[in-house]
Formats: structure tokens, sequence, C-alpha cells
């Protein structure tokens, strides 16, 4: 990957400096822990990397060459917001599949009529490069207003050689050329695409014969995830798929109990997976396994409210000891959405979470979630200077002032985006 513009900054005068520093968090008391430094503070990035995180009166004397000084003006500041499960790439709209489910038919229905990832990959298959690129960089560029600084993209909307590699191909431009940072995950084990119908063994043979090691030699993806569920793909399928996968030095990812409680975040935890995501009808067992492991439990909540279904068991994993995450699953079937203020308000007011145990979830857990644990997630001495001036002195306006995009400023590598 080519190296981002790199700024250098003194942000002084900070009210609320939130550093999550510590690494990931399991558990209620871990991840109510925001490792807060009460202002005033200051935040110094030098070169795209933070140098100091303190107290304003324990701060470095600023450099007066190539630092660009800032006043955040009593505000919080926090860590960028990491999505860490977007289908960012894709072509096409379904529309008119929101309004069906509005009208009660269910998602499964759906796909089963021809709708749901099928009608994506049959726009995403003829969509140039071109196309893929713009439409998903005017998502960026929202995310980006959100203070979403890091996020994984996945492919899996094409199904088939040329469109899957394409999309990657269009992940790494815009890891090159767009201000967020992007996480590469292949995920040709989205569906069954309809040359393989019904045989959806056949289809995984092809994937680790062919697509595994094409991605591999031109070094497109870290990580591949597969839809594992009833009906789509079950146990036997994935264990082939992410086993493959690893072998080759993919970290691996997974789908996990959405739809029918089928053990999914057992075997994501037995895989050694980075996360299992979705959740909503995860099993006790699937909680204990998870608690266990150091698997992320990913939570989708937006993509349930979408789908008027019931949320992920948040404050139980929490409770049980899990390293919880949350990110929003941009799609466009399921959850035409990446709003981070709808993700802090659902997270908050219908998982039963707190409004620090969100942060973390969005920050360091979300990190950990894609493997970039040591790199972004906190602001601490030697990672990446992404962060968050808020419009209000302390974070928990997140959760009150809810619905409602609170970034004042965007912090990417120690360059500005004010909004």
């Amino acid at each position: 990957m080519l190296n981002k513009e790199k700024g250098s900054l003194y942000l002084y005068n900070i009210g609320q400096l939130v550093t999550m520093a510590g690494g990931p968090r399991k558990g209620a008391s871990a991840m109510g822990d925001l490792a807060i430094i009460e202002g005033p503070a200051v935040l110094v990035i030098e070169d795209g990397i933070v140098t100091f995180a303190g107290k304003q009166s324990d701060g470095p004397c600023p450099k007066e060459q190539g630092m660009e000084f800032v006043d955040a003006q009593g505000q919080c500041v926090l860590p960028g917001f990491i999505d860490s499960h977007t289908h960012l790439v894709f072509g096409g709209y379904r529309e008119d599949e929101f309004q069906w489910r509005l009208a009660g038919e269910s998602y499964m229905s759906i796909m089963e009529r021809g709708g749901g990832i099928a009608s994506t990959t049959k726009a995403t298959r003829a969509a140039s490069f071109e196309e893929l690129s713009e439409h998903a960089k005017k998502h960026l560029d929202a995310m980006l207003r959100m203070g979403v600084t890091t996020a994984e993209a996945k492919s899996g909307y094409g199904m088939d050689r040329d469109t899957e590699i394409r999309q990657l191909e269009v992940i790494r431009h815009l890891d090159e050329t767009h201000p967020i940072s992007l996480y590469p995950t292949y995920m040709g084990a989205h569906d069954t695409p309809v040359e393989y119908k019904g045989r959806p063994h056949d289809y995984i043979d092809f994937i680790i014969r062919e697509m595994l090691p094409l991605v591999k030699e031109k070094d497109l993806a870290e990580c591949v995830d597969i839809f594992t569920e009833k009906n789509v793909f079950e146990h036997e399928d994935t264990r082939r798929l992410l086993n493959a996968a690893k072998e080759l030095g993919f970290k691996v990812k997974m789908h996990a109990d959405e739809i029918v409680p089928i053990g999914g975040a057992e075997l994501a935890a037995e895989l050694g997976c980075l996360s299992a995501d979705h959740l909503l009808k995860i099993s006790d067992e699937g909680i204990k396994a998870l608690a266990t492991s150091e698997t992320v439990a990913t939570c989708l909540p937006l993509t349930a409210f979408s789908l008027m279904d019931d949320y992920a068991p948040a404050r139980k994993m929490i409770d049980a000891g899990c390293c919880v995450a949350v990110a929003s699953d941009l799609n466009p079937g399921s959850c035409f959405s990446a709003s981070i203020p709808l993700l802090i308000a659902l997270s908050t007011i219908y998982m039963k979470m707190t409004v620090e145990e969100t942060i973390a979830a969005l920050t360091i857990n979300a990190a950990k979630a894609i493997n970039r644990q040591d790199k972004v997630g906190s602001l601490e001495v030697g990672k990446a200077g992404d962060a968050v001036i808020l419009r209000y002195p302390s974070y928990k306006f997140l959760s009150y002032h809810f619905g409602m995009n609170l970034v004042d400023t965007t912090i990417k590598s120690g360059k500005l985006y004010k909004y």
C-alpha cells in the first residue's frame, strides 16, 4: 500500500482526552475504562504518528517548524472511529426490496425469489472499475465526516473470478487515494452464485482451488470471510474454506448466527477467527466460547434495525467477558447505512451498552476485529494520529444528543478534515 499524506499537529486546550490506552477490552469493567485525561490536555502528532497524549502541563514544547497548531477550545477528543464490517464496494441499489421487507417479507424469502445478494451480484458484475470506485468513494466521504478513520471493506458481490478481483482492486485503489484506511477482506463465499446453484460444496472447491491462491498472489486481501448460515454455507464448508485460507496466511472471519442458531460463534472461536459478526441468534454456549477466546464479538445493530429483527445480546456478551465491537455492515440490501450516530444510539438504547462500552467497541475493540490493534484504535505514542474532535466537552454527548453527527473535525494521520 502507498503511504498516505501525513501531517504534524499540536492539538491543545483539549477539555477531555479519551485515549483508550491499554489495549483491547474484554468484559464490562475493562470496556468501561476509557483511559481519560481530563483537560487541559494536548495531543501531539508528528508525521502522522502520536508522539504525546497527556496533560498540557506535562507536554513537550511545540516545534515551530512544520507543526500545525489547533485550539480544541475545551472540547472532547477521541480516537478515530473504526468501522470493522462493511460491504463498501457494490453496484446498484435494492430500494424496492426494502419496501417488500416493510410489507412483511423476510430477508430469506427475498433471496429465494432472486433478490438479495443475487440482485446486487448482477449489478456489480456489470459495473466498471470506475463506477464501483466512484460509488464507494461517496460512502467513504460520508463516513469520514462522521469520524471514521479506518474501515474494513469486503468483496463478495461478484462471486466469480473477474468481479471479485475487480472489487478487491477498487478497495486497494481507495485505500491508496482516500483518507480513510481500508482493511481488505475477500468474501467470495457470500452466497452460492447462479453458476453453482445447488452446489455450494463445488463452489467452495472453486474458491479454494482458484481464488484463494490468486488473491494471495496479487496481495489483494488480508482476510477471508464467509456467510455461515443454514442453507448457505454450513459448518463443513466453513471449516474447509477457512482452514485453507489460514494455510495460505490469511486471517479469517465469519458471518455467524445471524438468522438461525447453528453454532457459528462456537465454530469461529474454534477456528481462531478475528471476529464473529452479527450474532443475533448466538447461543449461551457461543457466548462462553467467545468469552474464552481471542475472537471479537462484532454486533451490527443497524442491520437488526433495518431487518426489524432482534438485536444481538451485547449486554449478555459483555457481562460474560466477551470482547465486543460494533460496526455498520454498510451494504445495499439489509443495511444501506453507515451512520455512526444511529449506530451509537442503537447500541446504547436497544443493546443496553453503556456509552463507554460503545466507544470501546468502536475504537480499540474494532481495531482488534481487523488485526489493527497495534496501529490504530487508541491515542498512544507510536500509533496512528487518527482522532475526532467533538462539538461538545464530553464523550457522553455521543449518546445523549442521539442521532446527530457530533464530529466537528476528523483527524487522519495528523491531517485535519473540518466540517
